[in-house]
């Protein structure tokens, strides 16, 4: 890292290296301080994981030498800078009940939760540009106002909800999709994209409703620009004015909007889960959470931080080419 700071300042990397490694540094105290505030929140629990491990009929020795197998009886301080050391080369640790190893779990549940998350901001994202957009063409018209009214109400409906309002019309009453389960892509595509329908379009709802909201707000500022009227002066038809000038400048509040749901949408999770009883990493951390498994929520919260940190950096670099003079300053 104190390499990467150097060549940084010398200049001696090219310009999107040198971005990237000016990204990495500033995530570097990101990761140190949430990694430590998530061990911290875990290991300095009053439960005697111990205890719990050997049972009603533990005795105090047998507790001793557990916590002695753990390395529980060691520092804070050691025992984070041992799990971090850990964590950075892969090693997540082992679940103290079921005793499998933490990446194992992560890696058989994550893929659901990636594909709701990926399929909601897919959602997410056509609802609210192609919202944002009609809205901010059809100004004060009755389709602004119907978008604008879709809008509120689906960031007034909790969640859990309109999840409930989804299965009983498109689940039980119309069956155009079920109501639970999940399905893997090798036994069918179509059969897993139709399980993932209902949770995903519950998570994008709220989230293309901000992005409609601020795409209209930023595509009405860019049409009173000057440039639009000067290239309308020569000719360009409105649909290019739109798509290839206006939208380029007006997409990046939008865009920051993506970066910023990506927590919302990996946290809501949880909630599509329990509802459509999908076996993802959410149930994984409720069910760790009750059982006081240590090491499997200290895995998840770690590699939730480590998918919204990356969802962050791919954001900057959108953001940075939508905004080239953000980026050069």
């Amino acid at each position: 890292m104190a390499v990467l700071a150097l060549s940084l300042r010398q200049g001696r990397i090219s310009a999107p290296f040198r971005w990237l490694g000016a990204e990495i540094l500033r995530f570097v105290p990101v990761v140190l301080l949430s990694t430590l505030i998530t061990f911290g929140i875990t290991a300095l629990a009053p439960d005697d994981t111990a205890a719990q491990i050997a049972g009603q009929g533990g005795t105090p020795a047998q507790i001793a030498a557990i916590n002695h197998r753990l390395g529980l009886d060691r520092s804070f301080p050691d025992r984070y800078a041992s799990w971090l050391w850990h964590a950075l080369h892969g090693n997540l640790g082992v679940s103290y009940f079921t005793q499998i190893p933490v990446t194992a779990s992560i890696e058989q549940r994550f893929p659901v939760d990636l594909s709701i998350a990926l399929f909601a901001l897919l959602f997410s994202v056509v609802g609210g540009v192609v919202g944002g957009l009609l809205a901010a063409t059809h100004p004060g018209g009755l389709l602004d106002r119907s978008i604008t009214a879709l809008g509120s109400i689906a960031l007034a409906i909790p969640e859990f909800w309109l999840a409930i309002l989804l299965v009983i019309f498109l689940a039980v009453k119309i069956r155009l999709f079920p109501a639970t389960g999940y399905v893997t892509t090798s036994s069918s595509l179509v059969d897993w994209a139709r399980h993932l329908v209902l949770a995903s379009v519950t998570l994008a709802a709220p989230v293309a409703a901000v992005i409609a909201r601020q795409l209209r707000i930023s595509t009405l500022n860019e049409l009173d620009e000057n440039y639009v009227t000067g290239v309308l002066v020569r000719g360009f038809s409105g649909r290019r004015i739109l798509f290839k000038h206006v939208l380029r400048n007006s997409a990046a509040p939008a865009v920051a909007t993506i970066g910023i749901s990506m927590p919302s949408l990996l946290g809501g999770a949880v909630i599509a889960e329990t509802v459509f009883a999908l076996p993802g990493v959410g149930q994984l951390a409720i069910d760790s959470a009750q059982a006081h498994d240590i090491p499997v929520i200290q895995g998840i919260l770690l590699v939730t931080i480590g998918v919204v940190l990356l969802s962050n950096l791919t954001v900057d670099a959108l953001l940075g080419w939508l905004r080239p003079g953000v980026r050069r300053s």
